[in-house]
């Protein structure tokens, strides 16, 4: 399996904190107080997986999946340097070879579906959402779609295509417009119980949206 961040994965962390702030951090576990003791947790996507942590460290029984092996053994080095004890399930694979259906109680795509062009996007989101158990709640935490007048939608546009632009050319990941997750979340069957925004210059340049899937689906 080739890995797309065998460059950005050692800096993914710092690139996150320089891009952002502490945005991008608590954008990622806006949704995740909604946990219980004992659900079971799907993260696609370890990104730096402090959001995994942070959900493990709530008592739910957490898995993360990337295709990236630097990306893990980052994810990894950060468990030893902070010495985490929580137990958090690793899996290697491409998420669409994962086949748990209705196994989760939640599943988390942070900053991870930005990665696909858009059809993919979409095929991607209807394998998350098969993943959960009916009446999961699906979470998608990455940059909001952009509103307000037309200087804020320019700002937002144009710093969504840096960040697009630095992942194509040193990761080779899709280059698209920003998606609306509402819409298509709502397109697949999902219904849309919250929006949190979090803010860079005053600015919602990110959002955490949360889905629930139907209880018969």
């Amino acid at each position: 399996m080739k890995d797309k961040y065998k460059l950005v994965g050692p800096v993914y962390d710092w690139l996150s904190a320089v891009y952002s702030g502490k945005s991008i951090h608590h954008c990622k576990v806006a949704m995740l107080d909604r946990l219980k003791p004992g659900d079971r947790v799907l993260f696609a996507g370890v990104g730096h997986g402090m959001d995994a942590v942070h959900a493990a460290r709530l008592g739910a029984d957490v898995t993360v999946v990337d295709l990236s092996e630097t990306m893990l053994k980052n994810f990894q080095r950060n468990l030893d340097k902070e010495g985490v004890q929580v137990r958090i399930r690793q899996l290697h694979s491409d998420i669409m070879q994962v086949r748990e259906f209705e196994k989760y109680d939640m599943v988390v795509a942070n900053f991870f579906l930005n990665v696909f062009d858009e059809e993919m996007m979409h095929r991607v989101l209807e394998h998350l959402i098969r993943l959960g158990k009916p009446g999961a709640q699906v979470v998608v935490g990455d940059f909001a779609y952009p509103t307000g007048n037309l200087l804020s939608r320019l700002f937002k546009k144009a710093y969504w295509y840096g960040a697009v632009l630095f992942f194509w050319a040193f990761a080779g990941n899709a280059v698209h417009r920003i998606y609306n997750y509402p819409e298509s979340m709502q397109k697949l069957g999902l219904q849309v119980r919250e929006k949190k925004h979090y803010r860079l210059m005053l600015l919602n340049c990110y959002w955490s949206v949360l889905g629930t899937k139907p209880a018969n689906r």
